[in-house]
């Protein structure tokens, strides 16, 4: 097994197997016979594993889960690693990530520099490109929003909003493969742009809101369908 695969195998199979025995994850000597791997590369796993706050190990006791351990770093590097999230708490980091968003644009309104207007510009123009073509704009919607958010000229808030970004990445693709999502997407791109360019703080913050709110709905479908799969 690569070195790139490793890890994310042995997060899901740690954390599958650890909730399944009420928080007790196997032991290195365990993992390694599962992974067929030696227990080295085991220990070099954990080791990142529990500097992530997934895992904590006790003395004389074993690797156990942590309480704690689907906060939004850790949702961020389960996601990067390819392993299943759970679509509620997705959908409250998109929760979250509307409220800065909302505020981010109110900021910007005030503080973008013309290298922010600059880059914005040039989004929308690939936007309408693509759309001409026929293609997504997942990455490119991904992008103006974190223009806008750069515009703040806030360091934390853009490290911060680009980590909830990585939760919805995948969902935000299978979003955007409906063609009247990317032309609805872009107009409301478009007016957001426009009310930051006049410098409109209270209308630019109302545009986002109400442009964030169709994707609110779609995650609020998605998880409803994932509810109704369980009670099945």
């Amino acid at each position: 097994m690569e070195d790139t695969d490793f890890l994310p195998s042995l997060a899901s199979y740690l954390i599958a197997t650890a909730e399944a025995k009420a928080g007790k994850a196997p032991s290195e000597r365990e993992l390694a016979e599962h992974f067929t791997v030696s227990r080295g590369q085991v220990r070099e796993a954990l080791a990142i594993l529990e500097a992530m706050q997934v895992i904590e190990r006790r003395a004389k006791s074993g690797i156990y889960l942590r309480k704690d351990h689907r906060g939004i770093e850790q949702l961020a590097f389960f996601a990067r690693a390819g392993l299943p999230l759970d679509p509620r708490q997705i959908y409250e980091a998109v929760e979250v990530r509307k409220i800065h968003e909302i505020k981010a644009a109110e900021l910007a309104a005030e503080r973008a520099t013309e290298e922010n207007f600059a880059r914005l510009e040039g989004i929308l123009e690939e936007s309408e490109r693509r759309i001409a073509v026929g293609e997504a704009l997942s990455k490119l919607d991904h992008d103006f929003h974190l223009e806008i958010v750069r515009a703040t000229q806030n360091d934390v808030f853009y490290n911060l909003c680009t980590t909830f970004y990585v939760l919805s990445e995948k969902r935000l693709a299978v979003y955007f493969r409906d063609s009247s999502r990317n032309l609805k997407s872009h107009q409301e791109h478009r007016q957001i742009y426009e009310a930051l360019r006049r410098r409109d703080g209270a209308l630019s913050m109302a545009l986002m809101n109400s442009h964030l709110r169709g994707a609110m709905s779609y995650w609020f479908e998605l998880l409803e369908d994932d509810e109704a799969e369980t009670l099945q």
